[in-house]
């Protein structure tokens, strides 16, 4: 009888850590999450290897691998070519390039330090929102423009994220860029 309990109990407890490793639609498996981190630090480097691309200004995250491209570049030569270089990479399934080029990629220090308060207003105003996943949000700023990078679960916390920042004093605009997780 004990030995009945116990492989009971044994089979019970591989189907609860069965359940909790699997996927569900806008949450990787433990699996999942490792080969998308895999496959993230593959394209950084590739971008990091690449004389036209500057890796730095370069956001890149990945789901279920699709792979998504943020930031801000200084010319549509290096929005091109950050494309072409993450799609090079074995296991990518598709390439999301929400680069944006600047139009002045001269900006002055004043204006870089100005930049640089701003994205993180925006950032502590999305961790203090309780519906947001701040840390799921990539955010940058050029010129007064913030941009929303990465992937959330519904389009009910995209929506908030963009809210949240518009409402930044000198947030002048908000380029939502945030994917919404698909099976």
């Amino acid at each position: 009888m004990k030995t009945r309990i116990l492989k009971l109990t044994a089979i019970l407890g591989v189907l609860a850590v069965a359940s909790a490793c699997s996927a569900t639609r806008t949450q990787e498996s433990a699996g999942e999450v490792i080969d998308d981190s895999v496959l993230t630090s593959k394209v950084k480097i590739a971008l990091i290897d690449d004389s036209i691309t500057k890796a730095g200004q370069i956001n890149v995250e990945t789901y279920r691998g699709v792979v998504q491209l943020g930031g801000f570049v200084d010319n549509t030569q290096q929005k091109e070519q950050a494309t072409k270089v993450a799609r090079s990479i074995t296991g990518v399934k598709e390439v999301r390039n929400d680069l944006r080029v600047s139009t002045k990629p001269d900006a002055t220090a004043g204006q870089n330090i100005d930049d640089s308060m701003l994205t993180a207003s925006v950032k502590t105003k999305l961790i203090e929102d309780s519906t947001t996943k701040a840390y799921e949000i990539n955010v940058g700023t050029q010129k007064g423009v913030v941009q929303l990078t990465g992937f959330v679960d519904s389009t009910t916390m995209k929506a908030r994220a963009g809210e949240i920042a518009r409402a930044v004093d000198g947030v002048k605009d908000v380029r939502n860029d945030l994917e919404i997780r698909q099976n």
